[in-house]
């Protein structure tokens, strides 16, 4: 097995910062105009109390995350379970973190088994859940770049 991806790895975080005209791009480029994401007007009368970026948007950073360090392994096959626990918004400035928790052989293929964490600069957390990268075959991982 490579030495880069092993069970304790810290993974290299990804941060963000969020703004309400990143949120609107997303809108158009998902075509999710909810008005709780780009109506600032409207969010403001809600619980949350003013807009809040996209789900996905959010989950797009932890895919950036996974594919810096498993790369095609991860947009080829990778899995992502996840909880939200708390909105982002505006200002906001995101930091997704990952450790490999694991590595398991399935049928002589090699899978990483990672602990995933978006926190806010508040330290809030945003998204925790796991993530599952196939290696390509067991002994041979892709390290990160």
């Amino acid at each position: 097995m490579d030495a880069e991806i092993y069970p304790g790895k810290v993974l290299p975080p990804v941060v963000r910062h969020i703004s309400q005209v990143k949120i609107n791009l997303y809108a158009e480029a998902s075509g999710d105009f909810n008005p709780i994401h780009i109506d600032e007007s409207f969010a403001s009368q809600t619980p949350l109390g003013g807009t809040i970026a996209h789900g996905m948007l959010i989950l797009a950073y932890v895919s950036e995350m996974m594919t810096q360090v498993f790369d095609s392994n991860w947009l080829s096959g990778g899995k992502l379970s996840v909880r939200f626990k708390a909105p982002a918004r505006p200002g906001d400035t995101v930091t997704v973190r990952g450790k490999v928790n694991s590595l398991e052989e399935k049928n002589g293929v090699l899978y990483a088994t990672c602990g995933v964490e978006c926190c806010n600069e508040k330290g809030d957390t945003v998204i925790v859940g796991e993530a599952l990268a196939k290696l390509i075959s067991k002994g041979t991982t892709r390290g990160s770049k």
